[in-house]
């Protein structure tokens, strides 16, 4: 009978260990209400707050056509577009976890639009406007980039597309790479991504809530598939950008205390024709705000190699 009890016990432990896991860390309330104005907490992002807010507040206030599509699995995808001028490049941004589209793109949509491209600024799935109750960590969410894509292409025609992202969204356009992507597909960039979701998982579990990730980790996993319906360990950004031939730049704060810096790197060696800027002092998602001119030069000087790349006016790297 003790046994039994005991058997009991662990079992009931481990449900709920499951069921704890999936809500921390998946789920997404249907009464989430997004404040962009919301910024996170500690000092990184005060010294920048004025300047995000001003970005906001310009972002806010610029006219958007909304637009809604259907997921690959039904689920109904928000986005704002904001248009500069017929048959220009477009691109898809995507936010990062549990983040706003408005407050994580505030700089990159600026940068695109002076740039000349029309831009899509997407809720991802479980964010925003747009449904569904569970975060992925770019698993199925890469999967809406490529409805977003085929949107796209189907309204626009096949004029260049560049996919960007932060943090989640970083990750999300790089794990994208790994489909099927039409070839006018023209760069991918990407300000501090993860690794993968096992990795960045394994480090809040290490370095942010303190627990042994292999302790947790088993039931994390198990709460992606039961509750998910997902595979934690389904997508890599660092497999994807290996095989990708989709030019590709990362951006990463060298002071990023959530995603590190060196998730980045270990992307950038896993990919020899990617390009890799760091940012000295930079927080997380915080690089351009902390050195907006050489970001945009960066920024400027890759979507010309890759305008040039897709047109076959260049055939080097032409990346520093």
């Amino acid at each position: 009978m003790t046994w039994l009890l005991i058997a009991i016990i662990l079992v009931l432990l481990a449900s709920f260990l499951t069921l704890f896991s999936y809500f921390v860390a998946f789920h997404s309330s249907p009464r989430r209400a997004e404040d962009p104005y919301k910024l996170p907490s500690g000092e990184q992002y005060e010294q920048g707050r004025e300047l995000m807010l001003s970005l906001i507040r310009e972002l806010d206030g610029l006219p958007f056509e909304p637009v809604t599509i259907t997921a690959f699995d039904g689920v109904q995808l928000y986005g704002r577009y904001y248009h500069v001028r017929d048959g220009a490049p477009v691109q898809i941004e995507l936010h990062g976890y549990r983040g706003s589209a408005l407050r994580d793109f505030c700089g990159g949509n600026k940068l695109a639009r002076e740039a000349g491209m029309n831009t899509l600024l997407v809720d991802e799935r479980a964010n925003g406007r747009s449904g569904g109750r569970t975060i992925t960590f770019g698993v199925k969410e890469r999967r809406d980039c490529l409805s977003w894509i085929e949107y796209a292409n189907s309204r626009f025609g096949p004029v260049p597309i560049f996919l960007a992202g932060v943090s989640m969204g970083a990750a999300t356009v790089l794990m994208a790479a790994g489909l099927p992507l039409p070839a006018n597909v023209a760069g991918i960039i990407a300000d501090c991504p993860y690794s993968s979701p096992e990795a960045i998982i394994r480090k809040v579990c290490r370095k942010d809530i303190h627990l042994p990730p292999a302790l947790l980790m088993p039931f994390v996993r198990l709460a992606a598939r039961l509750f998910g319906r997902f595979r934690l360990d389904g997508a890599s950004a660092v497999e994807a950008a290996r095989d990708t031939g989709i030019p590709i730049l990362l951006l990463h704060g060298e002071d990023d205390r959530f995603v590190p810096c060196g998730m980045s790197r270990e992307i950038h060696d896993a990919a020899p024709g990617s390009t890799l800027v760091t940012f000295p002092g930079a927080g997380h998602g915080l690089s351009y705000i902390v050195d907006g001119a050489r970001y945009a030069a960066a920024v400027e000087r890759f979507i010309l190699y890759c305008m040039q790349r897709l047109t076959g006016e260049t055939t080097g790297a032409g990346q520093t």
